[in-house]
C-alpha cells in the first residue's frame, strides 16, 4: 500500500511533472535531430536549447516557492534535490546536441541514435514516475525501468567506445564521437539520479 502526502503545496506536483514533460520534449527533439539530416542538426538544437531555458525557469519556480512556502509536501531539500535533478537532465540532452552542432558532424551515428533513444525511453519513465509522488502506488515499476535503461546504456556506451576507437580512421572523429558519446551516457546517469531521488522520497514517507 502506497504512503499518501498531506493535500497542501499541491503546485509542487505540478511543476514537478510540467519539468518532466520538458524532458520528455527535450529527449524526443534529440532523437528526431540523430535520426534526421544533419543540414537541420542546428535549427533542432536551437529548439532543445528553447526547451531547457523552459526547465530552468520552472526549476527557478520551484526555488522561488520553496522561498515562501511555509507548508511543504515533503523536505525542502529533497524538494529543491529534485528539481536540480530533472533540470540536469535537461542540461545535459541541451549539451549533447550542442556538441554535435559545435563538432560539426555531418554523418549519423547507430550508437549515438541508440542512446538518445534509451535517454527518450528513461524521460518517459521519469514522467510517468513523477505521477506517483503523491501517492506511491505503481511506482516501483518505473524506477525499476530506469535502473534497467540505465544498464543498457552502458552497454551500448561501452561498446561505441570500443567500435570508435578500434574502427576510426580520423582522430579527429575519435574526439567527436568520444565526447558525443560521454554527454549522452552523463544525461542517462542524470535520469538514474532523478530515479533514485524520487525512490528516496518515497522511502522517507512509508
Amino acid at each position: 500500500m502506497g504512503f499518501s502526502l498531506l493535500p497542501k503545496e499541491t503546485e509542487y506536483f505540478a511543476l514537478f511533472k510540467k519539468i518532466s514533460a520538458k524532458l520528455k520534449e527535450a529527449s524526443s527533439i534529440l532523437v528526431e535531430m540523430l535520426e534526421g539530416d544533419p543540414s537541420e542538426y542546428d535549427s533542432l538544437s536551437k529548439k532543445i536549447k528553447s526547451v531547457e531555458h523552459e526547465c530552468d525557469e520552472i526549476a527557478h519556480n520551484v526555488t522561488r516557492k520553496l522561498n515562501t512556502s511555509f507548508i511543504t509536501p515533503f523536505d525542502r531539500e529533497d524538494i529543491y534535490t529534485l528539481a536540480v535533478g530533472l533540470d540536469d537532465v535537461c542540461d545535459y540532452i541541451d549539451a549533447a546536441a550542442r556538441a554535435v552542432v559545435m563538432y560539426n558532424v555531418k554523418d549519423s551515428d547507430k550508437n549515438a541514435i541508440k542512446l538518445a533513444h534509451i535517454i527518450d525511453k528513461l524521460t518517459d519513465s521519469i514522467h510517468s514516475a513523477t505521477d506517483h509522488l503523491k501517492k506511491s502506488k505503481g511506482l516501483e515499476q518505473h524506477l525499476l525501468e530506469i535502473q534497467r535503461l540505465e544498464n543498457d546504456a552502458d552497454e551500448v556506451y561501452y561498446r561505441a567506445m570500443g567500435e570508435l576507437f578500434s574502427n576510426a580512421k580520423d582522430p579527429i572523429d575519435i574526439i567527436k564521437w568520444k565526447e558525443v558519446y560521454e554527454i549522452l551516457e552523463n544525461a542517462t546517469d542524470k535520469c538514474e539520479a532523478v530515479g533514485n531521488i524520487i525512490e528516496s522520497i518515497v522511502l522517507k514517507h512509508t
